[in-house]
């Protein structure tokens, strides 16, 4: 299936490893030409390289800190400069701190604020412009599945999260005369290093390795795995295609099952 991203120019942020590169990659196996970034020169550089080789796409690497106002700036004013304008957004920020309401400082809670919502908030602010003025554009959020089933020990990302889904969701009415969508994906536990980070976390406090942790979360999904990195930014590719062109105001969960209320 031709997916119509051939030359569209995409912007992936945070997407050196995990869900982020695993986006990058399947738009640019679609032809679409990307700009991506990351907090480290060394891993974005090397995530650029990888997807060039693997794909042939145009990859225009950028090293960036989402939560910080000034490298959204620079990181949207790369792509306008490479290519004239942006067709797709892809948000994407790595997790906020985990801890408790007892233990968490206010700057933590400030930088989980920074990180998970305002950098959707300013990187979607920064692409509309563009993508009003040539009546098309697709916006495109990874969150989580706290954005629909609150995690105890994920106090950051089950407090903004909701958030994003109810943004999505005003965004996405206000900018669909100008043939922009705007869909947030909710993935849920997926094989990524964020996920590791956490099986350790959550495991050390139930006497489990992170192998043993993963095969008990296992248990508790009817598709009886995690997701691999690609099955959701296979997702993404598509609700960034013309395919998804009536797909608008969605949050979606790709979580093989797992959360079990009525979306």
């Amino acid at each position: 299936m031709d997916l119509g991203l051939k030359n569209k120019v995409a912007v992936i942020s945070a997407a050196s490893q995990g869900l982020g590169k695993a986006s990058a990659l399947a738009l640019a196996a679609e032809g679409a030409r990307l700009v991506i970034c990351s907090r480290s020169k060394e891993r974005i550089e090397a995530a650029a390289h990888d997807i060039e080789v693997s794909t042939g796409a145009r990859v225009v690497p950028v090293v960036a800190d989402v939560a910080r106002p000034e490298d959204v700036e620079t990181f949207v004013a790369t792509a306008k400069k490479q290519f004239g304008t942006v067709h797709v957004l892809v948000n994407n920020a790595g997790g906020p701190p985990v801890g408790d309401i007892l233990s968490m400082p206010d700057d933590e809670w400030r930088r989980g604020f920074e990180l998970t919502l305002m950098s959707m908030v300013r990187l979607t602010r920064s692409v509309l412009p563009m993508m009003i003025a040539q009546k098309w554009g697709r916006v495109i959020t990874l969150t989580s599945l706290t954005a629909k089933q609150p995690i105890n020990e994920l106090l950051l990302s089950s407090t903004y999260r909701p958030g994003i889904s109810g943004l999505t969701k005003v965004l996405s009415g206000l900018y669909a005369q100008h043939n922009v969508t705007v869909n947030s994906v909710l993935p849920g536990h997926t094989a990524t290093a964020r996920q590791v980070d956490l099986a350790t976390s959550r495991g050390e406090k139930m006497g489990l390795s992170a192998e043993q942790y993963f095969a008990s979360v296992a248990k508790d999904i009817p598709a009886g795995r995690l997701a691999r990195p690609e099955e959701i930014g296979n997702v993404v590719a598509f609700l960034a295609s013309e395919k998804a062109s009536y797909i608008n105001g969605v949050n979606l969960l790709v979580d093989g099952g797992f959360v079990k209320g009525i979306n």
